[in-house]
């Protein structure tokens, strides 16, 4: 079932119902999974493109504690917070079990690399049959590194609205089965960006562990309050 914030069209499922449909993906065509948190969804709000690209993907998972506040203030709560990170980690045990391939695509030279050691220390047989780095001029380069691979998943880290006007472009050029939009996540399983503490995710305050680290994303902050707001006053509208 579908959620609508702000004309962002989210799929209301728990972390095992989207590894669910993720996994019946993996069975056949060629998918793409977005993973828009509040930032994203306020540039959507603005740009329509972005939001036609967002919701036509096969999968749209609230990442972040801004759209699920979000949803309960539009009075159309979603059932859980499903950060794209920690979905990408639950789908690799799932690719290490079924012997699935990862391609890994986007972020500076050499994060993918270090972050491919860290997920196949952690998923015992996962593999990881290409990388390649977001600093390509032509996207025609990333499309056949992906297709001479011959991955089942793409990890598309470009950030957005880049890596959805990708996935988007060439839907109908690569032969995987799912593309999920990561953002910096590779930066995270590399340990170049730590995540927050637990308790801190716990309590929705990932968002404020990350501006201490990078004070310098407070202007791209400042969208949540935007996003709160506009919200709040839809839900005064009816």
């Amino acid at each position: 079932m579908k959620c609508n914030v702000m004309g962002v069209a989210f799929d209301n499922v728990t972390m095992a119902e989207a590894i669910a449909a993720a996994k019946n993906m993996l069975t056949e065509g060629v998918h793409y999974c977005v993973t828009p948190n509040s930032e994203i969804v306020y540039e959507a709000m603005r740009d329509e493109a972005l939001r036609e690209m967002i919701n036509g993907a096969d999968l749209v998972l609230p990442d972040g504690a801004g759209v699920v506040l979000g949803a309960k203030i539009l009075g159309t709560p979603l059932k859980e917070k499903v950060a794209g990170v920690d979905f990408a980690d639950h789908l690799l045990a799932v690719l290490a079990e079924t012997g699935g391939k990862l391609f890994l695509l986007g972020s500076k030279p050499g994060i993918a690399e270090m972050a491919a050691a860290e997920m196949q220390r952690r998923h015992e047989g996962l593999q990881i049959c290409g990388m390649k780095d977001g600093y390509f001029t032509d996207d025609a380069e990333a499309v056949e590194a992906v297709n001479e691979a011959c991955a089942d998943v793409l990890f598309v880290c470009l950030g957005a609205p880049k890596q959805e006007r990708f996935m988007v472009a060439h839907k109908n050029d690569l032969n995987v089965h799912l593309m999920i939009g990561l953002g910096g996540s590779l930066d995270a399983f590399a340990g170049t960006v730590k995540r927050a503490p637990k308790w801190m995710i716990a309590c929705n305050l990932e968002w404020f562990y990350r501006l201490l680290q990078q004070p310098s994303r407070l202007g791209r902050m400042m969208r949540l309050p935007k996003f709160l707001w506009a919200t709040v006053k839809a839900r005064g509208k009816g």
